[in-house]
């Protein structure tokens, strides 16, 4: 959402509202679902004997222990690589990372729960096994891998490296055709050879930038999908180097909007700034904004959806872990649902969880 006048934008802000209103990322409260099918992959017992409602409870706690909840890095129907949490059957032997790969595949496992708008991003026939050790996932590939459009390349290295990075154990990875080591992709030539982390950003948007040398990058979480099935892009812009310090500038670029071509949209308004230099102090950094921060004043309320994206945006920079909010140095908050805003927020465990 590119900068417009304030109207304007307390105008779209409230359609929006009308639309993502009593939603989230967090647990608590009834959210619109998003529109996957069920992805449960555990057949439920049969039901032989006992009271209904007790084998009901029992078929429910059996399902959710043989079953985990994983991100799975998929295209959108806009092109966009996005994730999202899915249940996955759990593995023993700590299979999970090699797992969530086999869900990457084209008219595989993934078929079964695929959701609406989007695809998979590894060639059908596709085989793969995983390596981790000392922080690093070495992917291994059948030769079905070399079978993707060039226009994919990018899109699959973003889709395996940022599935395999939400595992702790995983910082960078590295990949194989057959066993032998990938320098660079077999079908556009991207290099590889170094090995692959989030650094290398997601979703490049590279508009405005006269000199790539002399930037940064910086991860933002913008708002994609449509009425019904709305979710969180992650999009990798690049902003000057010589610029302010992160957390500001990740801010500034949450309030100025994606791309006006991109077809997504920021929460946060065009006006919102910070008042002081952010503080970062053991994990949490604690930002004083200015009341356009707030989605009522009179209540002193910080919309859901504006504290998902600071808190989104903000926990991909290294170091942070949890976002303070303040409001003209006060710190007496409310979250929409009126409850205090009294804790710094954390990170979800899992992004675009089925519902919004």
């Amino acid at each position: 959402m590119s900068n417009v006048t304030k109207a304007t934008v307390a105008t779209t802000i409230l359609a929006s509202a009308v639309l993502l209103s009593g939603c989230g990322l967090f647990t608590g409260e009834e959210k619109n679902k998003i529109d996957p099918p069920d992805v449960s992959l555990v057949d439920s017992p049969s039901k032989l004997e006992g009271d209904p409602a007790e084998t009901t409870a029992e078929e429910n706690k059996e399902s959710e222990e043989a079953s985990v909840k994983t991100e799975l890095y998929l295209i959108d129907s806009s092109g966009y690589v996005v994730p999202q949490t899915l249940e996955l059957p759990s593995t023993q032997g700590g299979g999970v990372a090699a797992q969530s790969l086999k869900y990457l595949v084209e008219d595989g496992p993934i078929s079964n729960v695929l959701p609406s708008g989007f695809r998979a991003v590894l060639p059908a026939g596709t085989e793969v096994s995983v390596d981790i050790k000392d922080g690093t996932a070495v992917v291994d590939f059948s030769k079905e891998f070399k079978n993707y459009k060039k226009e994919d390349e990018l899109k699959i290295l973003q889709a395996v490296t940022w599935t395999l990075t939400q595992f702790d154990s995983v910082q960078t990875v590295k990949l194989k055709l057959n066993g032998t080591e990938l320098k660079q992709m077999p079908v556009n030539g991207t290099p590889v050879q170094e090995g692959l982390s989030r650094a290398s950003g997601i979703n490049l948007d590279t508009s405005g930038v006269n000199d790539i040398s002399q930037s940064k990058a910086l991860t933002v979480y913008y708002i994609g999908g449509e009425e019904g099935n709305y979710y969180y892009v992650p999009i990798t812009k690049r902003v000057n180097e010589t610029d302010v310090d992160n957390v500001t500038a990740v801010v500034q670029e949450l309030a100025k909007g994606p791309s006006h071509f991109s077809g997504l949209q920021s929460i946060v308004m065009s006006d919102v700034e910070l008042l002081d230099e952010p503080q970062l102090a053991d994990g949490m950094v604690t930002l004083n904004f200015n009341e356009s921060i707030l989605n009522s004043f009179k209540e002193k309320k910080v919309s859901q959806q504006v504290l998902d994206a600071l808190v989104l945006s903000l926990t991909e920079q290294k170091g942070i872990e949890r976002v303070e909010l303040k409001v003209d140095g006060n710190a007496d908050l409310l979250k929409e649902d009126g409850k205090p805003l009294s804790e710094p927020v954390s990170r979800p465990a899992k992004v675009n969880t089925g519902s919004f």
